[in-house]
This record gives C-alpha cells, sequence and structure tokens, in this order.
C-alpha cells in the first residue's frame, strides 16, 4: 500500500491518533498486561485475540477495530476477565473501557476516501446459473454440475475464497459445450415439425394407436389436421417377417394418393417408407393396408413359415421450410445475422454476432482485439468444413470459457489512488447484487450512453419490482438467515414425528416470502424483528397450532398470539438452531448475537466438553446449562448467549409451540449482563427493538454491504456504514432506502487501485 494511500485511510478514519497514545502507553497497555494478555498473547492466543500485539492508538484505531469492538463488549458486558481470574478495579476497568470507546468513536468522514477494493470475483454457481439463463435462455443447473463455492463472512459470492481449481476449469468448458449446443441449432432440418400420427381403427379387430401388428389382411386407418399447408411426409416406420417368394406388401392410401410397399426391412433393422404430398389445410384421411398373408407352416426354417407386417410408427413430417421464427428464441439472440442478408459478407454477419454476443457476455463492449481473435477461430472452423451455425457454435463455447465471462472483471489504469467505477462496471455490481445476474439490456444501454449513475434509483426501483429480484431473498436472506442449512437439518424422527422433507420446504417458503415482503412491499427492515404477520399454508399453520388455514398456497396470515412474531419465532430459523434430539439455547443466542445483534462470541475452547459428554449434570435444560456454566471457561460467553436463546425455549426444535420439556413447565425467562430483563420471546423482541435497534440496523447493513460488495466490511467503511446508517433512519428504515443507500455508497461506486 503506498504512503499516500496510507495517509489517505488514516486521515479519513482517525482524527488523531496521536491524542490516544499517552493514555494507551499509560494506562491500557499495564490493564492489558495485568488482566488479559497471559491468555490473549502471541500465536496461541485464546479465540485469536491477540492483545498484546497492538503498541500503538493507531493499530487499535484502525486495522483493529473489530478486534477491539469484541474486547469492549466483553469487558463491558463483565464477562472478562473470566470470573475465577483476577478482576480490575472498578476505575481500573472504567479508564479503559472509556480509552476504547473514545479511541474507536474518533474518526473523521471528512478527509480522503479508501473505498476499499474488490478481489476480482468468479462467478459462483447461482450467479453462474442465473447468467447463461439471462444470456443465452437456457436453463443449465450449474448448482447440480459444478463443485459448492466457498464460503467468507457467511455468503459464497466473496471475491476471496471464489478460487478455481483445474477440475472446475474443465467443467466450465464442459458446461460450455453443453450450453451452446443447447442453444444453437446448426442442423436446421431438425427443426422440422415432426407428428406422430395415432387413434388408428382396424378393420378387423379393436382400434390401435401407431404400433399396428399385421398378422393376416387388414386395413389400419386415421384422420389428420394439418394446420399450415405445405409439402409435407408421411414416414411409416415398418419391418416385415418373409415366408413364400414375396416380401411383405404394404398398401398406403393418402387422400387421393395410393402406393404400394414392398418391405424388406426386418425386425431389429426397421426403416422408413415415405410418401410426399402437398396437403391443404384441414383434415385429411390415410389408410394403411397388409395385402398378402401367406402362412407356409411346412417349411422347415422356422423363421420363413409366417409373412406378417408390423409398423412401429406413423409420423407426419413437415413442411420442410425453416423459417427464421422457427428457431428457439436461443438461437435467434445470438444469430442477429447471416451471410447474404441484406447483401452482407460471412466476415461481416460473423463479426456482427460475436461483436454483440461477447459484449453481452463480458457485460462491457468487447475490444476490437477480443473481436479480432474470436474470429480468427471461427473462421479457422469454417475453413476445416464446419458450417456457419457450427464455427458460431465454437466462437460462443470460446466466450463463455473466457475470463472476462467467468470472472467480474474491474480494470485498474488510473494512477490515482482512488477511482470511480466506469458505468459498466457499476451496472454489472448493481444487477449482482439484486439479481445475482447479468446486467439486462437497459442497463447496458444506459452504462453505454453513459446515463445509468444519473438514474440508479430509478433503475433500483425497475430492478426490485422484476421478478428476478427473487435472487436477493433466496441468496442473501438465505444465506444471512441460514435458510440453506434446512437441506441438511435432521430432528430426531422418533421425536419430531411431524418432521418431513416437505415440512422443511415449507418452514423455507414461510420466511422467504415473509422477506419477500418486507423487500417488495417497501417495509421497515425493523419488522423483520416485530412483524405480526406471516404467511403461512395449511400444513405449516397446523405445525404452529394456528387455525383456519386451509390449502396448500401460501398466503398472508396475521399473528395475535405475541409468542409468534418475525424472524425469531419463524421455524426455518428455529430448526436450524437445534441439535437432532433437542432445542440448543445456546446455538439460538449465538445465531441472534452474530445475525442480529453483530456481537459474535468467540469460539468455545477445545477441550470444554459438550454438555450431552457431561454426564453428571442433572435436572432440566436449564439446570444443567447453569451447571455447565461453572466451567470458568464456559461462563463469560454464555452469560450473554444463554439468557437469549432460552427466550424462545417455548419453541421446540422443529419450531412448534409448547409449554412443557421433559415434564417441568418452561422457565423462558433471561437475564443479561448488567441486570437487563425479559421473559419469552415477545420480551426478547421488544428488547431488540427499543433497547438494540441501532445495532440490529447496523448489523443488517453491514449484512448486505457484505453481499453487495462480495468482500467483508473492513475499518476504512466505518464512514460509508454510518451514513447508511443515517440514511435508513431519515426513511423510516425503508428496505429501499438500504438498498439505495448502499449502491450510493463510496465502497459501491468506487475501488481502490493499489
Amino acid at each position: 500500500m503506498s504512503t499516500a494511500l496510507m495517509l489517505a485511510i488514516c486521515s479519513s478514519l482517525a482524527a488523531d491518533p496521536a491524542r490516544h497514545q499517552a493514555t494507551f502507553d499509560k494506562q491500557v497497555k499495564p490493564f492489558l498486561t495485568k488482566y488479559c494478555n497471559d491468555c490473549h498473547a502471541g500465536d496461541f492466543a485464546e479465540s485469536g485475540i491477540d492483545l498484546a500485539s497492538f503498541n500503538t492508538a493507531e493499530q487499535v484505531m484502525t486495522t483493529g477495530r473489530k478486534t477491539w469492538q469484541k474486547t469492549l463488549d466483553q469487558l463491558a458486558a463483565g464477562a472478562m476477565p473470566p470470573k475465577e481470574e483476577t478482576q480490575p478495579s472498578k476505575e481500573e476497568l472504567a479508564q479503559t473501557l472509556e480509552w476504547i470507546r473514545g479511541a474507536l468513536a474518533d474518526y473523521s468522514c471528512d478527509g480522503p476516501v479508501d473505498p476499499g477494493r474488490e478481489t476480482i470475483r468468479r462467478l459462483n454457481r447461482n450467479e453462474y446459473e442465473n447468467t447463461i439463463r439471462d444470456l443465452v435462455g437456457v436453463d443449465f443447473k450449474a448448482s447440480e454440475e459444478f463443485p459448492a463455492d466457498d464460503v467468507g463472512y457467511g455468503f459464497d459470492n466473496i471475491g476471496d475464497v471464489l478460487s478455481l481449481s483445474p477440475l472446475l476449469l474443465e467443467k466450465y468448458y464442459d458446461a460450455a459445450e453443453i450450453i451452446a449446443d443447447k442453444a444453437i441449432i446448426t442442423d436446421p432440418n431438425s427443426l422440422i415439425r415432426s407428428e406422430r400420427l395415432k387413434d388408428f381403427k382396424l378393420k378387423d379387430g379393436s382400434k390401435s394407436d401407431d404400433r399396428i401388428s399385421f398378422a393376416s389382411h387388414n386395413v389400419a386407418t386415421t384422420e389428420f389436421d394439418v394446420a399450415l399447408p405445405g409439402e409435407y411426409k408421411i414416414a411409416i416406420r415398418a419391418f416385415g417377417t418373409q415366408a413364400g417368394d414375396q416380401l411383405p406388401n404394404m398398401h398406403v392410401k393418402l387422400d387421393d394418393i395410393e402406393k404400394d410397399f414392398a418391405v424388406d426391412a426386418l425386425r431389429g433393422k426397421e426403416k422408413d417408407y415415405e410418401i410426399t404430398k402437398r396437403f391443404s389445410k384441414g383434415k385429411h384421411r390415410l389408410a394403411v393396408s397388409f395385402t398378402n398373408d401367406f402362412y407356409d407352416p411346412d417349411n422347415p426354417d422356422r423363421e420363413r413359415r409366417d409373412r406378417n407386417l408390423m409398423v412401429n410408427s406413423i409420423k407426419l413430417v413437415g413442411p420442410p421450410d425453416v423459417k427464421p421464427e422457427n428457431f428457439p428464441e436461443s438461437h435467434r439472440e445470438i444469430f442477429i445475422a447471416y451471410p447474404g442478408q441484406d447483401g452482407i459478407t460471412a466476415e461481416v454477419a460473423t463479426r456482427r454476432i460475436l461483436t454483440r454476443f461477447a459484449s453481452r457476455a463480458f457485460r462491457r463492449p468487447a475490444t476490437a482485439d477480443e473481436v479480432n481473435r474470436l474470429y480468427a477461430l471461427v473462421s479457422s472452423s469454417q475453413a476445416d468444413g464446419a458450417s456457419f451455425e457450427e464455427s458460431i457454435r465454437d466462437g460462443v463455447i470460446a466466450i463463455l470459457c473466457s475470463p472476462n465471462f467467468l470472472f467480474r472483471v474491474e480494470m485498474d489504469e488510473s494512477k490515482e489512488p482512488v477511482r470511480q467505477l466506469n458505468e459498466f462496471e457499476l451496472a454489472s455490481r448493481l444487477s449482482y447484487f439484486l439479481w445475482s445476474s447479468a446486467p439486462d439490456k437497459e442497463l447496458l444501454g444506459l452504462a453505454f450512453e453513459g446515463k445509468l449513475r444519473s438514474q440508479l434509483d430509478q433503475q433500483i426501483d425497475r430492478m426490485m419490482k422484476s421478478p428476478k429480484s427473487s435472487a436477493l431473498v433466496e441468496n442473501f436472506a438465505g444465506q444471512w438467515l441460514q435458510l440453506r442449512n434446512l437441506e441438511s437439518a435432521k430432528p430426531d424422527r422418533r421425536q419430531f414425528r411431524t418432521f418431513t422433507p416437505k415440512l422443511a420446504q415449507e418452514m423455507r417458503r414461510e420466511t422467504e416470502l415473509f422477506f419477500d415482503s418486507i423487500m417488495r412491499d417497501d417495509r421497515s427492515i425493523l419488522d423483520l424483528i416485530g412483524a405480526d404477520y406471516t404467511f403461512l399454508n395449511e400444513s405449516l399453520a397446523k405445525h404452529y397450532g394456528i387455525k383456519n388455514v386451509s390449502g396448500e398456497d401460501f398466503r398472508k396470515v396475521s399473528l395475535d398470539d405475541k409468542a409468534r412474531g418475525g424472524i425469531l419465532s419463524q421455524a426455518s430459523i428455529l430448526t436450524v438452531t437445534s441439535n437432532p434430539t433437542r432445542t440448543s439455547p445456546v446455538k439460538r443466542g449465538k445465531w441472534i448475537l452474530e445475525n442480529v445483534l453483530g456481537t459474535p462470541p468467540p469460539d468455545p475452547p477445545a477441550d470444554v466438553p459438550t454438555l450431552e459428554g457431561q454426564k453428571e449434570l442433572k435436572g432440566t435444560l436449564r439446570e444443567r446449562m447453569a451447571q455447565h456454566m461453572a466451567n470458568p471457561s464456559c461462563a463469560s460467553c454464555h452469560a450473554r448467549m444463554d439468557p437469549i436463546g432460552f427466550a424462545l425455549e417455548n419453541f421446540d426444535a422443529v419450531g412448534a409451540f409448547r409449554t412443557k420439556d421433559e415434564g417441568q413447565k418452561i422457565d423462558a425467562s433471561g437475564e443479561l449482563p448488567g441486570g437487563i430483563k425479559f421473559e419469552g420471546a415477545d420480551g426478547l423482541r421488544q428488547l431488540i427493538l427499543k433497547e438494540h435497534r441501532d445495532e440490529f440496523v447496523r448489523t443488517f447493513s453491514e449484512k448486505m454491504l457484505t453481499y453487495a460488495l462480495g468482500r467483508g466490511v473492513e475499518y476504512y467503511d466505518m464512514c460509508a456504514v454510518d451514513a447508511i446508517q443515517d440514511e435508513l433512519e431519515r426513511n423510516d428504515y425503508r428496505f429501499s432506502a438500504l438498498v439505495k443507500a448502499i449502491v450510493h455508497s463510496d465502497p459501491f461506486q468506487k475501488r481502490r487501485t493499489h
């Protein structure tokens, strides 16, 4: 990192680190040495928090902000130092807390901006699948064909973890071939319509479909409709069994045309016998007869004793003229020009196709050099005898294997330390944020005209109304709320007999529809916690004990019972935060601390046994948890997690409401360090909305910003997050206000170049 950029970062975040240094040296470092560094120093520092490595206030205020925010939370909650260790005096603790709060709060947003720098991002599976759908109109299941993407910061679209292995590169090539084959028709004759004629009536015997066995003289007749007048072909696929000195004779009468066929095909080597005729629009009649039955029971060759005719199928094929509208849309979107069309040459047609398709695939205008290389490949295929369509197919495969398609490339050619994204880069960031797909024609058109940045809000509104914005629900909410974990949830079937894969899908659907309603109705994001409605169908309502909901379709349902409301009491969340045989107040509490309040506890020490592993623990779950907390190394974190988790104890491991557990009345009360008390799920919701609203808003904003940027939120993003949070407050916390604030933020609009 350059000296100029480092100075810019420091000026934008820290008003004056030097004024904090004296107190850090005089009060804070001795405090750490006396009370913290025995556990939090060196390579093996507990929970990975090495406080002894911080020597300056500037480190605390910049690169160490996340570590010191965690330290502040633990100290303020009384969780650290552990109760069995030497405790600081009230004065020492107050001085240290005051210094940390002051240092972390002392940053200025008036100086130069550091927007951060995204790692070049490979398309993840969902993005690849959606991009192929929108680019060529082909439904390709990338989630089934490609290995799972790695996850960073809770999301699978993080540039730092989206690597490209040799195996995946091979799969990309295989996928490009499959996609090109589906999108492009290389043999126009394959588009000629073919319809199997059925419902034949036999002169002797019952009616038949199009498989007709003629064991003796017989006639099969049918009528069929022709919608478009033109030249058609009747193709009768048949074979015969031989006897005597004649081949089986098949007599065909098609309207006023009659023709006889000597059927020389044998079983296993069937072939088509054809009649061509020009049909008018309307009904037509076909009759097929076997006219020379012969039986020779004394023939020494058993295979030549009986002459029969077997018809496997009868098809109406045509008309043979393939028109442009007969080609699938995927083909028409690629082939925007043909040699000879409007007098153009093969080279001109090829270059038009390659330029347009590459520009759409690369999400910016393809350069002349890129088009020249693609043209060289395609013209080489044509020189080797490939048809025009086959050679374009080779070009499409090359484009789909290009890094410019597989990666979201933002080239840094500016000599300035920070640059604004060009409009094509901005279009890509916007579309992959809201749609998990490539920019559509309207976005690219505005980018080409240089008008996208001036119309961002209108485009955001349009994109949010599009069905494609469901990707934000599935991929952002699905990962933030860990809904994908429902696929692997395995509640004990003996204890939870009502839980089925179908119910798991319905649980997920409820939460997706709920989040979708917040988004599309532009409600306050606070409703994610406190809404008094949800979406249910009959079976999920029955699971919840809610009456008067019938049918498989989901509908909006008002919640009169204060036990339920918002995401915290939805079965999807309650199930993924439970153990197979019981609820887990620890998992539920940890989930809320991480995903709702943004204060994740450290990982547990490796040598701490699980609750099930401590056979000596007795009593109810709450009593066993209290005994477990007697372990000093467990108490500090459990004092924050467990009360939150116990507030949800009225919901079992699959989210059904209950009042007793193991025969004992459930105690859903909680008390956090500092004496803050609450009761049950509703009490927890009110605590979050009234006392921790800002923490939730900031956490949700940071989660969405992380997803939008494809990187973690860092200390230099603090000013942007502050601005986003302020914008939300000014707009009643509306969902659209959050999206627009993120899109207009410096981290989204700009990038560091070095």
